[in-house]
């Protein structure tokens, strides 16, 4: 269903919508939803529901009524009706399955504030609601320095031109109430519109900003996520995660809303697990749960006063000992029930997606080829005869230009001996020469 013109230009620029991939007739677009219907017809007799969605900037979405019975499809450009003048939008749902959006977000049918579609865009239309759209990053970059101006604690986080440009609406987050009578006056000035400002939360400012979370994909909020339930630190708590805000708030700040994704299963398996503050008694010692596994449904206890020596439990053992305490049965350890239990370790990686074993990078097994050429070496060498020598061999020559490490053989002197030293002249009395006559 793709427009089929949103390559790239000769300078890099994005043909066609020019919206860089929030392109409403492709499947990158922010909030989507599938028509699985779209192949199914309906039943002799049976008129198509006459509402369909409507998407706006940064997923915005409304509801319209189709009174003209004006064929439309997903991705078709409409002008829907508002407040005062006319707002432009994309079509990206049609047929049964607005009848079953609007019953989930419970909105009322054939109600006085149900708003109408006009037509389908003209060219001109779609001229001034480019125009519009244009303007709005070089207005939110004005609007910013005329709040910090005026010492607003607010942030402008967008802005967003209706379809014919009669006025623009300003989403800001703020702490506190904000006084912006007078920033309205300045805008109104500035950009020559209507002006309305309107607050958001936190968690809204990251859906309509959009980006990529700690996932690696993007953020669930801008996607496909429309509610925004309450998340509590105590999700991370039943799922034994660290309670380390850097790792557990997402982009808006908040906690982070995936949390709550998996909450309801470990729920579920926690049941079956006694209280970790609960303590077990035996003849040996009080025991006192160390750690929890909720996949395998493991725990670890260990003695008070041997803190060091952990004895695993199943849930059942666990029960059981707690059972036992409170018919005040006695209990005579822990071990007998740790001896029971059988763990097996033994992991096989299957190459399930089809791609190279997740064992390749383990070391291979290598021999030490160079001991073992040694070993030959010798062996073969004792097992050859020695050949018997037939002429003693003589003094060695010296080397000329000795090497590092020898010595070379020097020819002797007068008085000296063979051994190479010097005869010991300390005792041999010197010849006595006669004085001269003076």
């Amino acid at each position: 269903m793709a427009c089929g013109n949103c390559g790239t230009g000769a300078d890099g620029s994005p043909k066609g919508c020019k919206n860089n991939g929030t392109c409403g007739t492709d499947g990158c677009n922010k909030l989507t939803v599938f028509d699985w219907l779209s192949n199914m017809s309906l039943p002799e007799g049976q008129e198509a529901f006459n509402y369909v969605e409507v998407r706006f900037k940064n997923g915005r979405k409304n509801y319209y009524k189709n009174d003209d019975k004006i064929t439309l499809s997903i991705g078709d450009i409409v002008a829907t009706q508002a407040e005062s003048g006319h707002d432009i939008g994309m079509v990206t749902l049609t047929g049964e399955l607005v009848r079953v959006q609007m019953k989930r977000k419970k909105i009322k049918q054939d109600t006085p504030d149900t708003l109408k579609i006009y037509r389908k865009a003209s060219q001109r239309d779609i001229d001034i609601w480019t125009t519009a759209r244009e303007k709005e990053e070089p207005m939110k970059v004005r609007a910013r320095q005329i709040a910090i101006r005026l010492q607003l604690q607010m942030k402008i986080s967008d802005i967003e031109f209706q379809g014919d440009a009669s006025k623009a609406t300003f989403y800001y987050t703020a702490e506190d109430r904000v006084d912006f009578r007078q920033l309205i006056k300045e805008f109104a000035q500035e950009f020559r519109t209507r002006i309305e400002m309107r607050q958001i939360g936190l968690r809204q400012e990251a859906a309509r900003l959009g980006g990529i979370g700690s996932c690696g994909r993007e953020l669930c909020c801008s996607t496909w996520l429309t509610d925004f339930r309450s998340v509590t630190t105590s999700a991370a708590r039943y799922q034994q995660l660290s309670l380390n805000p850097q790792k557990l708030a997402g982009q808006c700040g908040k906690l982070k809303c995936c949390l709550n994704y998996e909450l309801d299963a470990y729920m579920d398996a926690l049941k079956s697990f006694p209280k970790t503050e609960t303590k077990l008694y035996t003849k040996k010692g009080t025991a006192v749960c160390q750690k929890i596994d909720i996949f395998q449904g493991r725990l670890w206890y260990a003695y008070e006063g041997e803190w060091m020596n952990w004895h695993e439990l199943t849930t059942d053992h666990a029960n059981e000992i707690i059972t036992a305490n409170r018919k005040k049965e006695p209990v005579a350890s822990l071990e007998e029930f740790a001896s029971e239990l059988i763990v097996e370790t033994t992991v096989d990686f299957g190459n399930v997606v089809g791609q190279d074993s997740l064992t390749r990078f383990d070391k291979p097994k290598t021999t030490n080829k160079r001991r073992n050429n040694r070993k030959k070496k010798r062996s073969n060498s004792d097992n050859k005869p020695q050949a018997k020598r037939s002429q003693p061999k003589g003094p060695k020559k010296p080397k000329q230009g000795g090497q590092k490490g020898k010595t070379t053989q020097k020819p002797q002197k007068e008085g000296q001996k063979q051994g190479g030293t010097k005869p010991n002249n300390r005792n041999k009395k010197r010849p006595h020469k006669p004085k001269p006559n003076a």
